[in-house]
């Protein structure tokens, strides 16, 4: 190995350090913890007396900053509730469906067909009532950060008291797993904070992990049935190589065996 060689790689490597510090220096965040779900692999589904339970979560915690604008209240059906029951939480939420004569907007109960209304009339409403940052819509928030379900478990479980080299402002929660450290957002969970219909005991973790289910289930509802389509169609290709197998053999078999098919 020639020192010019030498030189070079101690320059790459000094300079890989030099960007890891920066990243650190920047805030980068915690590795997020890496958990097992249901609905992982070619053969997942959806555990739904957990995604019951997160909706419970949803609806008496996160709902009051967080909304869901790209699911409606009839996607419920496919978790297992009834349309009654449906019916009887979508009319809980008022939705705006135009306006009136004078211009202004029209407001009704909401029906199964609704989306999940914003807890806050404009952004800038919700800024305002949280320390000036917008809670980001749940729809999709499973799918749209990187190692959605671990990264949110991580994130709601991963609360903890500020380092002393940690500067957190004024306003803010420390929590290792949101880059910058510094999150607008209180601890939402507290154990007890909700009582299960089920009698499952509500620790921070079990909410955290029942909320995470159904945030991948408003995300995905159709995870199941891509699925099992997946499972058919890998199906069907191998039933197909085997009849494409023997049917070449049957094919080529007088052309091994030596046969002339131009003999008469």
């Amino acid at each position: 190995m020639t020192m010019k060689l030498v030189k070079n790689i101690a320059i790459a490597l000094t300079a890989v350090a030099g960007l890891a510090g920066t990243a650190m220096g920047a805030g980068a965040a915690k590795h997020p913890m890496q958990m097992e779900w249901s609905f992982e692999g070619p053969t997942g589904t959806y555990d739904r007396a957990s995604a019951q339970r997160g909706w419970q979560v949803y609806q008496q915690v996160c709902s009051a900053c967080h909304s869901l604008k790209y699911f409606r209240f009839r996607n419920l059906a496919e978790l297992g509730y009834e349309d009654d029951m449906i019916k009887a939480w979508a009319a809980e939420y008022t939705v705006v469906d135009g306006v009136d004569d004078a211009g202004d907007p029209k407001e009704r109960k909401g029906l199964p067909q609704d989306a999940f209304p914003s807890p806050f009339p404009n952004p800038e409403a919700a800024a305002a009532s949280n320390g000036g940052a917008v809670p980001p819509d749940l729809s999709l928030i499973a799918k749209a950060r990187h190692d959605g379900p671990n990264y949110l478990f991580s994130l709601l479980t991963g609360y903890q008291d500020a380092p002393a080299d940690h500067e957190a402002p004024a306003g803010k929660s420390y929590n290792p797993y949101f880059p910058g450290g510094n999150i607008s957002m209180a601890p939402p969970l507290a154990e007890g904070i909700v009582e299960y219909e089920d009698g499952t005991a509500a620790t921070q973790e079990q909410m955290a992990k029942d909320v995470v289910n159904f945030l991948m289930y408003v995300a995905e509802p159709k995870l199941e049935a891509r699925h099992h389509m997946g499972l058919n169609v890998l199906l069907y290709l191998m039933i197909l190589v085997v009849v494409l197998y023997f049917s070449m053999k049957k094919i080529w078999k007088p052309v091994k065996e030596g046969k002339n098919f131009y003999k008469k």
